[in-house]
């Protein structure tokens, strides 16, 4: 909690004359009209675009917002788009996508189980990291270079949440699994890039805490933390814990509701185990936009579709229609 006030208030305290666009202009909405100021700096009609991740609420605000400016609307791995939560709802949804997602790291260290020692089997595997990490939170090992210089539990679930966003994470993970498992040493730690790490607080963190408003009762994390810890062992409340937005000024203007009025120009692409934007959100933004939207579904792991995962028929599909409009209701096997 300490640690999310002091970054809220650091904001507040060195905005400067930034401060009034900080807390009003840096929403998604905002950024919906940019994009439209941008079509009619091009001199178009409508506009197409591609959004991914957090993109894909952007697309969808501008979508809802100026729906007959649209062309062709690709969103890649889908936000729920739930008005009454947005990125609170995001965040919650880690906990879901892990579990989604984290049987595909356990096949995968399970069939090493010779080189990494994780465990013969995905459930022994899935065992060996909810024990490390409780060991971890209780006795953290020192790990200089890293930031904080240490691995905890909280840590090890961070990187395990950004390694299951391709399988070519995954070495990484069960790596740093078995030197920790032996006390280390532990390989040496992932290098931070400042700007960016200043550009996801100042800019998407603002952008999110002022899409909606935040819960600002500390005892309401509390009971959060603890129902989602016991639903989602393997992120243990860490999604749902209280962050800077709920020390933050409340929303100027309300979220916006995704309706199924404007053109059928929509598509959808999705893993169906993405830990970051779970199927399941991916399914309540198809619902809302009804009758403009399709989906393709493709049965892979991972965060990012669309020339990220080397699934033909998902990027046949998703090509097909940049180039002439059509699509239809999709699902590609595994490749």
């Amino acid at each position: 909690m300490s640690r999310a006030r002091r970054i809220a208030d650091a904001c507040a305290r060195n905005g400067g004359p930034l401060l009034p666009h900080l807390t009003t202009h840096l929403t998604t909405r905002d950024a919906a009209r940019d994009l439209d100021r941008i079509r009619r700096a091009l001199g178009e009609d409508k506009i197409s675009a591609w959004g991914v991740s957090y993109g894909t609420y952007v697309g969808t605000v501008y979508a809802t917002m100026f729906p007959h400016r649209t062309d062709r609307i690709v969103l890649d791995s889908n936000n729920d788009p739930d008005p009454r939560r947005v990125a609170r709802g995001w965040a919650a949804n880690y906990a879901v996508g892990v579990e989604d997602r984290f049987p595909d790291f356990a096949a995968w260290a399970a069939a090493r189980h010779p080189e990494y020692g994780l465990g013969a089997d995905a459930a022994a595997v899935r065992e060996a990291f909810l024990r490390l990490a409780a060991d971890l939170d209780r006795h953290p090992i020192p790990w200089p270079g890293a930031l904080p210089p240490e691995l905890a539990g909280k840590e090890l679930r961070d990187i395990m949440l950004g390694a299951l966003y391709s399988d070519a994470n995954f070495a990484r993970l069960a790596g740093l699994m078995r030197a920790a498992r032996a006390g280390g040493p532990l390989p040496a730690p992932p290098r931070l890039d400042e700007a960016a790490i200043q550009h996801t607080g100042a800019v998407a963190g603002a952008t999110i805490c002022n899409d909606v408003a935040w819960p600002r009762s500390i005892e309401r994390h509390r009971r959060d933390v603890r129902a989602n810890r016991a639903a989602h062992p393997l992120t243990a409340g860490m999604p749902v814990n209280i962050g800077p937005c709920s020390f933050w000024h409340q929303p100027a203007e309300p979220p916006t509701r995704v309706t199924s009025k404007g053109p059928s120009n929509i598509l959808l692409i999705q893993n169906l185990r993405d830990p970051a934007t779970p199927y399941s959100g991916a399914l309540k933004l198809l619902r809302a936009f009804g009758d403009r939207a399709r989906m393709v579904t493709v049965d892979s792991g991972g965060h990012g579709v669309y020339l990220a995962n080397g699934n033909a028929c998902g990027d046949r599909a998703v090509t097909a229609f940049l180039a002439g409009g059509a699509a239809e209701n999709l699902t590609c096997p595994a490749e």
